[in-house]
């Protein structure tokens, strides 16, 4: 997996978490989705991604768009 692929995954599964909160315990988990949404408008801007430096200290591989 390369490390544009962990950060879509990851995103994804923040997405989903915070709708499945947001539906099961209370509607402001709806702010989560709202974070990693601004996240990625931000990331794909600016290119500064906190998500891809966690996953790269970890060891996966670089893609295309994180370096």
């Amino acid at each position: 997996m390369t490390l544009d692929r962990a950060v879509m995954a990851f995103a994804g599964c923040v997405v989903l978490l915070g709708l499945l909160l947001a539906v099961t315990v209370h509607p402001w988990w709806l702010a989560l989705s709202a974070f990693a949404g601004f996240n990625l408008i931000q990331a794909s801007f600016t290119g500064f991604c906190p998500a891809a430096i966690v996953f790269k200290k970890l060891g996966v591989r670089p893609g295309t768009a994180f370096k």
